[in-house]
């Protein structure tokens, strides 16, 4: 049986190359705004999100019936 010889992989560079790298100075400067930008509306949107559903719970809290209060009240009284 003969030897088999061990191939190595070819080493990979350590510094590689990215975008960022290819691109103009201005260009990423307004490519990274454009990135905060749209982090600043995705925040304001969830926060517009979470503000409905507080106002949803508030609105279905404040049009129960009083047998839901009841009963509501019921199961705080057991535990």
């Amino acid at each position: 049986m003969a030897k088999r010889k061990k191939t190595q992989a070819p080493k990979k560079e350590t510094s590689a190359i990215t975008v960022a790298d290819g691109l103009d100075s201005d260009v990423l400067d307004k490519l990274q705004a454009a990135k905060k930008e749209l982090k600043k509306v995705e925040q304001e949107n969830e926060e517009k999100l979470q503000a409905k559903r507080r106002e949803e719970r508030k609105e279905r809290e404040a049009n129960k019936s009083f047998e839901e209060l009841l009963n509501e009240y019921e199961k705080k009284g057991t535990t």
